[in-house]
């Protein structure tokens, strides 16, 4: 899903990614994170500014 949702933020905005989609992104992925660490609690910020530097770095933002 994430590699047909190219470039967030572009100025092109046939390829742009809304911010509702984005957020969409890293709350999926700061869950895998969560659940990765057995769904243990305590790091829910360090999971969502892990997923949004990975949602951004799967589609291609820097």
């Amino acid at each position: 899903m994430i590699r047909k949702l190219k470039k967030i933020f572009s100025l092109d905005n046939e390829n742009r990614v809304s911010r509702e989609e984005f957020m969409q992104l890293v709350q999926k992925k700061s869950y895998e994170l969560y659940e990765e660490r057995g769904c243990r609690p305590g790091n829910d910020l360090e999971d969502w500014l892990e997923a949004e530097r990975l949602v951004k770095e799967d589609l291609g933002v820097k």
